[in-house]
């Protein structure tokens, strides 16, 4: 009896204590994960020392080890933590020859294509695990043919030859990397009718001065730039659904049919190999913007250089591991009285923040600076649950494998999950390259671009502690200071393209000239793109701030009226493009009014309901009125998908933002509308400009069904 009253006693006071001192506001814990007291730039570089030891390209034993250490990391912080295991297509080298015979008299010349370390290189022990150069999915084959530079071989490229009457038909193209995804310079040189291609790094674009690393910055001569040519995403040979063991495949000849994988052999070579076969072709003289960084005058051909070219490689199902840590919401599910554990789970809603931790070689920059601020994020979050934070809704943490070869690893647990997904997911931040030297960047679609810019103005800059990221960014950005996500460039893609999900991409100092090179390693990371890793720091600050005001705001801070004005403006940049053409942009500009109406609408919800509840929110429970507003922020983004997808390209779903048919890299606003203008103009007929309006009509489609969804109301 006495026992009982005490328990009862000891309730009372408790809920007094809670009633008269509440504890403290999500923004408490928020400016907490900025203090100083819970960063570390030595944590992040010692992660980062870590994953960088050995090359660890995707299926290979090192690159589960660093898994084990991602998952045991986790796991330390006390993080729910797991791995997703899926069985992949994968392809790596065999043999590879190149050969140049010059013009006679001079002899023939064999390529060793060997990158090389240099005196002191602390890599050197493990220099022979590093793969040999390779273009993963590359064709295997042989081709014999003169050589025609094609300068970046980019479709405008290709019509200049053509208008100067040179014929690239039967050779083999030389293209410099850059401007354009390399799996798109392969396929365009497939389509102008080479028969193979060799792509090399120039001078001009990556920083070969009369110095390189490891006393400066840039490529060494023997540096190649590796990656896939692999124009799809995902696994090839599971088109559409998860790669799991056991699973139904397409055939080798199903996948060649697709057209995602190259049709010609292709490899990779460094400058001084480049400069070297340049200086076999004669011809025209290149104009002087196909011009290079050495002293080389750059000629076209074809020939009188002749390559003969050699790749064999092999194709192998993988294993690829996925790594996840879970940090549970607590009022999201909301709890209803005659609910079960199961019913409450469904309203679940998630936060992910993801990074790829494959590499081609030993990937400092690429992706392992953005693994590190993962890691440190982790670290931050379980410090503040310890002192009594809890999220509003679950945020997880992913380390994607295998993005390299095609964002493989990321779209395979996107396809398994897809409905999930649809139905939860708030956003998806993403960070690949965290860090590679100085000045911030940033893309996202629209409705995140207030919180991205709030954001930036708590985190101070790494370079300058007079002033915040925000600051030094709105000073130097480029008109648009923040770009959009059309492009397919990382693990976001799957996401937003496919599922129609909010999404974010961050990073410090975009392209730097060791690029998917062996020297891509923590020395040229300390010496040249974050010495004292305070870069590192300010991602993972404003990476995890972001995510923390994702998944503890009370409203969604998603601004649809700033999508609208986004549209409205891309809308009237696509007017230019169909002057006299007879299509009507009508639709669109109507459809784009009721999503600024809507989104107008549910700003002012918002408002009126946080003034009618007042102080009381303090510690009332949300009503099931701000439950179904963020149901409609969270939805709307996905009513800019068609199932049927874009034309010729069904896996791309959204209609809004898009890869440019001819470079997976670019980013296009309305890309069905963009690649029925381009055939039309090829075709010129009644019925390709129709193709063009029905384009229209399908995008005033979505964007009218998103407007529907902000307004939570049927017609």
């Amino acid at each position: 009896m006495l026992k009982s009253i005490f328990i009862i006693l000891i309730s009372i006071t408790s809920s007094l204590i809670f009633f008269f001192f509440p504890s403290p506001p999500k923004s408490f814990y928020h400016s907490l994960f900025l203090s100083p007291s819970v960063t570390s730039n030595v944590s992040i570089a010692n992660h980062l020392y870590t994953l960088t030891r050995r090359p660890h390209v995707a299926g290979t034993p090192q690159n589960s080890e660093t898994a084990d250490y991602v998952l045991n990391t986790f796991s330390s912080y006390s993080l729910k933590s797991h791995i997703v295991t899926y069985h992949v297509s994968l392809t790596y080298p065999l043999s590879r020859s190149l050969i140049l015979t010059p013009q006679q008299p001079s002899p023939p010349t064999k390529f060793d294509l060997i990158q090389k370390t240099y005196e002191g290189d602390p890599y050197a022990e493990v220099a022979s695990e590093v793969m040999p150069t390779f273009h993963g999915f590359a064709k295997s084959g042989t081709a014999s043919g003169p050589i025609v530079y094609v300068n970046y071989g980019r479709v405008e490229d290709y019509e200049r030859l053509q208008n100067i009457g040179v014929n690239v038909s039967g050779s083999i193209v030389l293209a410099k990397y850059g401007q354009i995804y390399r799996g798109d310079i392969v396929r365009n040189a497939y389509e102008a009718g080479a028969i193979g291609a060799v792509l090399y790094t120039d001078r001009k674009d990556y920083g070969s001065g009369e110095k390189w690393f490891p006393e400066a910055r840039g490529m060494p001569p023997t540096g190649v730039q590796v990656g896939s040519v692999y124009t799809g995403l995902g696994d090839p040979t599971t088109p559409g659904w998860a790669s799991v063991e056991e699973c139904e495949r397409k055939s080798v000849e199903e996948v060649e049919g697709s057209g995602d994988v190259p049709l010609i052999p292709s490899l990779p070579v460094s400058w001084a190999d480049g400069e070297n076969i340049l200086g076999a072709v004669g011809g025209q003289v290149a104009d002087d913007d196909w011009q290079g960084g050495g002293d080389l005058i750059y000629h076209i051909g074809p020939g009188p250089g002749f390559l003969n070219l050699s790749y064999k490689g092999e194709n192998v199902i993988a294993q690829i591991h996925n790594v996840f840590a879970v940090i549970e919401g607590e009022e999201e599910p909301e709890s209803f009285p005659d609910a079960g554990t199961e019913s409450t789970a469904i309203l679940c809603r998630f936060v992910l923040l993801g990074n790829h931790r494959d590499a081609w070689t030993f990937g400092a920059v690429d992706p392992n600076s953005g693994t590190a601020a993962l890691l440190e994020i982790a670290e931050r979050l379980w410090k503040l649950q310890k002192i009594g934070w809890k999220p509003r809704r679950t945020i997880i943490l992913c380390n994607w494998d295998a993005e390299e070869y095609g964002l493989i690893g990321s779209t395979e647990w996107v396809e398994e999950n897809r409905e999930m997904l649809a139905s939860r997911v708030v956003a998806y931040l993403n960070v690949d390259s965290a860090v590679s030297g100085p000045g911030f960047h940033a893309a996202a679609t629209p409705q995140l671009d207030e919180l991205l810019k709030q954001s930036a103005q708590k985190v101070q800059d790494p370079d300058n502690s007079s002033q915040t990221i925000y600051e030094s960014w709105a000073g130097s950005a480029k008109s648009p200071m923040i770009e959009r996500l059309g492009g397919g460039g990382s693990d976001y893609a799957a996401f937003l393209q496919h599922v129609g999900i909010p999404a974010v991409d961050l990073f410090y100092g975009g392209g730097y000239p060791v690029y998917h090179s062996m020297y891509d390693d923590y020395v040229w990371m300390e010496k040249f793109g974050d010495p004292m890793f305070q870069r590192h720091v300010a991602v993972g600050s404003l990476w995890g701030l972001m995510a923390l005001r994702l998944a503890d705001d009370k409203f969604l801070p998603f601004d649809y009226l700033a999508y609208a004005k986004e549209l409205q403006k891309s809308t009237k940049d696509l007017e230019g493009d169909l002057t006299d053409t007879g299509v009507s942009l009508v639709p669109m500009f109507k459809a784009i009014g009721k999503l600024r109406d809507a989104g107008s609408n549910i700003n002012g919800l918002i408002k009126g309901i946080e003034e009618k509840q007042g102080w009381k929110s303090m510690w009332k429970t949300d009503s099931l009125q701000v439950r179904e507003v963020n149901d409609r922020l969270m939805m709307a983004e996905r009513a800019f998908t068609d199932r049927d997808g874009l034309f010729e390209r069904q896996w791309y779903k959204h209609l809004i933002y898009g890869p440019s048919k001819h470079n997976d890299y670019g980013s296009k606003s309305f890309p069905g509308i963009n690649d029925a203008i381009e055939n039309a103009r090829k075709l010129n007929s009644s019925k390709s400009w129709h193709s063009v309006q029905h384009e229209v009509y399908r995008v005033s489609r979505a964007v009218a069904h998103a407007a529907l969804v902000l307004n939570g109301k049927m017609t």
